[in-house]
């Protein structure tokens, strides 16, 4: 009896010390993984942070990857003529009279699969338009047009060629809609990052909810240069606005109040061209720093804590030109995360 007694006592200390052993495993585990959402508005960069990941964690794009991008850049650059052209003439811009006739063409023209040559050759005459910087200026602003408009345009014949590859590049400046929730694994040092690259265009925001559980970080991101741009969605809303709204309501949510919340300043670039030609107090009177981009950037981050009802602790990042694995990794020591 003794000898059964034993016997048991053995067998439940080693399935005892087993389960310690697996919960430890799993705390370790758990320990080592990092889920990250990207969050913001349309355009604000979220995407390019995740398509940066992959070209640096996840061995780039292949041939075959870069080649699956031809059509997106394709309707990008027929996107981006067309909609400044509606903006001339939303704006009475007027073109130079032996390009008025090319307008019609350019704004009938139904992308399907490629460029034929004699629309690149259209493009490539309204883009050398005297009329076009100036369109391209107010257009931005009454207007949507896309951020990379410029890039693809002033290129056109390069894309336009019949055996075109993407470059990583023209990947980067990309504009695709994000539907839905895309995800994207890759190692940063010791940590498993699970990053979740989240629509954000206002149809898509409902769908964030399913992937508020158990979030580690949340990287929110803002395109400095939208702060006389207009929505895609809603033409009279200003983006800079919609973005202190929508980061409001996420760093005040309850679902947030032990995740570490980091605000990515995007396209300083931009906005350091753009802020000695558009003031910044035209859309936000009660700035008066000038056209110096430190004070401005400084006055946005202090108009994004004062959403911070709750007092939570937020690490800015400031991304000057393409987001860099240093920065990410900054961003995390910041936040105890590494």
């Amino acid at each position: 009896m003794g000898l059964c007694i034993s016997l048991d006592e053995r067998q439940s200390k080693q399935r005892s010390l087993k389960i310690d052993r697996q919960l430890e495993a799993d705390f370790e585990r758990h320990q080592k993984e990092c889920k990250i959402l990207l969050l913001g508005s349309g355009e604000s960069g979220k995407s390019t942070i995740a398509k940066q990941m992959k070209i640096i964690h996840q061995d780039g794009y292949t041939t075959e990857e870069l080649m699956t991008w031809r059509h997106t850049i394709f309707k990008n650059l027929v996107d981006s003529i067309q909609d400044l052209l509606n903006a001339a003439r939303k704006l009475d811009i007027q073109l130079e009279p032996e390009n008025e006739a090319l307008v019609d063409q350019i704004l009938e023209f139904q992308f399907r699969t490629d460029l034929p040559s004699d629309f690149i050759s259209a493009v490539n005459l309204i883009w050398k338009d005297k009329a076009i910087p100036d369109c391209l200026e107010k257009g931005s602003s009454q207007c949507y047009i896309m951020d990379s408009a410029k890039y693809f345009l002033s290129d056109a014949d390069r894309v336009g060629q019949p055996d075109y590859i993407p470059t990583v590049d023209d990947v980067l400046y990309a504009r695709v809609k994000t539907t839905g929730i895309s995800e994207t694994r890759f190692a940063l040092g010791q940590l498993n990052v699970h990053m979740f690259d989240m629509g954000g265009q206002r149809s898509e925001r409902k769908k964030w909810i399913h992937c508020f559980e158990a979030v580690t970080s949340i990287i929110f991101c803002v395109a400095l240069n939208e702060y006389d741009q207009v929505l895609l969605e809603e033409s009279k809303q200003n983006r800079m606005v919609e973005s202190l709204v929508l980061f409001e309501s996420v760093i005040n949510s309850r679902w947030f109040l032990r995740t570490s919340i980091v605000l990515f300043l995007n396209k300083v670039d931009l906005f350091r061209e753009k802020i000695v030609r558009v003031p910044l107090q035209r859309y936000f009177p009660e700035y008066s720093g000038g056209p110096e981009a430190g004070h401005a950037i400084k006055y946005i981050l202090w108009r994004f804590r004062q959403t911070n009802r709750l007092n939570l602790q937020i690490f800015p990042q400031v991304v000057f030109d393409v987001v860099r694995v240093t920065l990410l990794k900054n961003a995390l020591k910041d936040c105890g995360i590494m």
